[in-house]
């Protein structure tokens, strides 16, 4: 009875503010023809969501894709040299720990000259990744091929050499512009 009350004091409180005016005529004909413009009435079928069923079954397709990755071993199987033997993959690990520490004292350098021989550098690396890449469907196809594998360690020591050449390229490049900039203030 409280909230009857409540109502009830509510309405009288409002009385006299209220808009009792009748809508003129045709009102709400006009209005009724602007709405079903806007969204024509159902024609009594159901609308199918499609683009709902369609995410739906790509949602179910993902999830199943992630599943068999996760699950299947040969998902996980060690590429390159790692998977040729435990000695290699020591060897792989060994010269990718010293490329991205190269890597790291390259993005060290700052200046301009560097960064135009670092943008070299990387455009190389990249060449070189294209071709270990290859080598890893050579080895796959030849069946652990001692030649592949000899070439695949060459690739990673070609890495090495250019990215330990640019360092020592800049690092020169530095040392003659700190001396000429030595000289200039003598």
């Amino acid at each position: 009875m409280k909230q009857h009350d409540n109502i009830e004091a509510l309405f009288e409180r409002l009385e006299g503010q209220f808009d009792t005016k009748s809508a003129p005529e045709g009102h709400n004909a006009r209005f009724m023809q602007r709405l079903n413009k806007e969204q024509p009435m159902s024609s009594g079928k159901p609308k199918i969501a499609y683009w709902k069923i369609v995410s739906a079954f790509a949602a179910v397709i993902t999830l199943a894709f992630l599943l068999t990755g996760v699950f299947n071993p040969t998902a996980t199987e060690a590429e390159g040299l790692a998977s040729v033997s435990p000695e290699m993959a020591q060897t792989q690990e060994f010269f990718n720990t010293a490329i991205n520490t190269e890597l790291e004292r390259l993005s060290s350098f700052e200046s301009e000259a560097a960064k135009v021989l670092i943008n070299d550098a990387m455009l190389q690396m990249e060449t070189l990744e294209q071709e270990y890449l290859k080598l890893q469907d050579d080895l796959v196809e030849s069946g652990n091929d001692k030649r592949v594998i000899h070439a695949m360690i060459n690739n990673f020591q070609n890495r090495i050499d250019l990215l330990q050449h640019v360092i020592s390229t800049i690092e020169g490049i530095e040392l003659i512009n700190q001396s000429n900039t030595d000289e200039s203030t003598i």
